[in-house]
């Protein structure tokens, strides 16, 4: 079982990647999955990915509670409140629906006011 944790750990580490150069692909959650992959894995991958930029930039701010800039905060935002708008248009089912607005009420509650705003010197 742990050799799946960890090919999904690097699965999850390369669409976080992508997500780091795509607008529409979120990169934070695919890390914070690929970090949950390699903990439950391997001790030498879990300790080898937090010792990564990628980790130290998505995960730890999050971790830490030290926050995100306003610019990833609306990025994050703007690709949830995309994706969701997607699922709530092909979704025709008034639970689920109601499902989805919940999920982006959360996540517009959660970083607004949750998640600390960082100006750019200190995200350095």
């Amino acid at each position: 079982m742990k050799p799946i944790f960890v090919c999904l750990g690097f699965i999850f580490m390369g669409l976080g990647i992508l997500g780091v150069y795509l607008p529409l692909l979120p990169a934070t959650p695919f890390f914070l999955l690929a970090a949950g992959c390699f903990s439950k894995g391997s001790k030498k991958f879990d300790q080898w990915f937090k010792s990564t930029n990628l980790y130290k930039k998505n995960i730890e701010p999050l971790k830490n509670k030290e926050g995100f800039t306003r610019k990833k905060k609306i990025k994050i935002l703007a690709t949830v409140t995309f994706f969701l708008g997607i699922s709530f248009y092909f979704v025709n089912h008034f639970h689920a629906r109601l499902a989805l607005i919940l999920v982006l009420i959360f996540h517009y509650v959660y970083f607004l006011f949750c998640v600390k705003t960082r100006t750019e010197e200190e995200y350095v």
